[in-house]
């Protein structure tokens, strides 16, 4: 099996047990497993492949994305949409998104997951809910698996329409019979649970507003009967939400989580900007998780999450950079950084979150979102997936005496090396696994005619 020697870092990130920061640290690695953490001097000095930092590198655990929607990536900061609220910002594209084909959601997916993987993200989640025309979760599996990021996809669904109550139009739903056959296809064909894998699905009904009740049940019936297999969905994402939930079931976000089965450590929900009390305390009790999506959040306007008071009760808490039509960016540091500061400011008090309680979420808190005791820090026995970052830029100017904490205080937008599952995916700043350039074209191509017939 192939061996990694990474060495000589300025300080290494382990994010485990000890939270230990190591000066001069490195890994040994080998196939696609950490295999021994410590200082450089301990390590074996000879490996298959070897990367020498000098001194110059942070090197950390690869972060963790619990949320997105990549096809959107093709849809970013559209006028009409640039100031509309969550309900009035779906209602405006949806029309564009029934214009999406299977071509759209391949290039979309890597571009998406091209723009995670340079922020340091190693393992993301996305939430694909509409199939107009040809689209399958097929076309943005394959997308991802070619460019190698450890990936959760996520089988959305809308059932409920706009002449039955539901806020997306008739043209974007499907029959719940045809999204319960798909889904257990889809599980049939591509969900590995042993460690260390690189595929998982996730079965993920759209959201109360644009799903039934029954189709809520059955999928999480469905999802219970394969070892491994989450769910995941919208909840409480602002206050149009919660008015929703009350007015058509009768029921807070929470209790409606509830009713429907949708509460338990298989389960985490995106947002939960307007959770209330009672509701997070359910979610402490049965270990049900978050995906905390601060730039989303602001930009629809829909409030900030209450991730302190999620984090003292233990609510598993991790970090969703959103669609890329609501955020519009895709970067993963960028999003840590955002959420760093917006916990500051919920309660005008610095005290409610640090940069190294943060880093926590962003890694081994969306491990443990997605159910995963693989991934999220560095250790003998996990998976190496593994990001270092030069220090000699200007945005660690001044800053050396802790870049641990100016990784998410300085904004810094991108890594210098990355390695999924062992395998080098960003490698002086530059992707290895795609031709970024030619990718962009035909996404803006892709884009310009999704939004030409409207």
């Amino acid at each position: 099996m192939p061996t990694l020697l990474i060495k000589n870092s300025h300080t290494l990130v382990t994010m485990d047990c000890d939270r230990r920061e190591l000066a001069n640290g490195g890994l040994f690695i080998r196939d696609n497993v950490i295999e021994q953490v410590g200082l450089t001097a301990e390590l074996p000095t000879t490996a298959d492949q070897v990367l020498d930092l000098e001194g110059k590198h942070l090197v950390l655990p690869g972060l963790v994305n619990t949320h997105h929607h990549f096809y959107q990536s093709l849809t970013r900061v559209v006028p009409a949409a640039q100031n509309c609220g969550l309900f009035n910002w779906l209602q405006t594209l949806y029309p564009i998104w029934s214009n999406l084909t299977a071509r759209g959601v391949y290039v979309s997916a890597q571009v998406a997951a091209a723009e995670l993987m340079l922020s340091g993200c190693t393992t993301a989640s996305d939430h694909l809910y509409i199939f107009p025309n040809d689209c399958t979760l097929d076309d943005e599996i394959q997308a991802i698996q070619e460019i190698g990021l450890r990936f959760h996809a996520s089988r959305g669904s809308m059932s409920v329409g706009e002449s039955q109550g539901g806020l997306p139009p008739d043209s974007l739903v499907e029959p719940e019979t045809a999204i319960l056959k798909d889904s257990q296809r889809l599980i049939e064909q591509y969900h590995d649970n042993h460690p260390y894998s690189m595929l998982r699905i996730t079965l993920a009904p759209c959201s109360p507003f644009s799903v039934s009740q029954d189709l809520m049940r059955e999928s999480a019936a469905l999802a219970r009967a394969y070892a491994g297999v989450r769910l995941h969905t919208h909840l409480a994402e602002n206050q149009s939400d919660v008015s929703y939930s009350l007015e058509n079931f009768g029921m807070a976000p929470g209790d409606y989580a509830e009713s429907v089965g949708w509460l338990g450590s298989d389960v985490w929900h995106a947002h939960c900007v307007q959770l209330d009390d009672r509701a997070i305390a359910k979610f402490a009790h049965t270990g049900t998780g978050v995906a905390h999506c601060p730039c989303s959040n602001m930009r629809l306007a829909s409030g900030i999450a209450p991730i302190r008071k999620l984090l003292n009760q233990r609510v598993p808490v991790g970090l969703g950079v959103d669609g890329s039509a609501s955020n519009d960016a895709g970067n993963l540091l960028q999003e840590a950084r955002m959420a760093l500061l917006l916990a500051r400011v919920r309660h005008c008090e610095v005290s409610e979150m640090t940069a190294r309680q943060m880093l926590e979420v962003a890694t081994i808190g969306g491990a443990k979102v997605l159910g995963r005791n693989d991934i999220g820090c560095l250790a003998p026995g996990m998976a190496a997936d593994v990001v270092a970052i030069n220090l000699d830029r200007p945005t660690f100017a001044g800053a050396l005496h802790d870049p641990v904490a100016a990784l998410l205080f300085c904004l810094v937008d991108q890594v210098d090396y990355s390695f999924i599952n062992g395998r080098c995916v960003v490698d002086q700043g530059q992707l290895t696994t795609v031709e970024l350039m030619p990718l962009l074209e035909t996404a803006n191509h892709l884009a310009q005619q999704l939004i030409e017939p409207i």
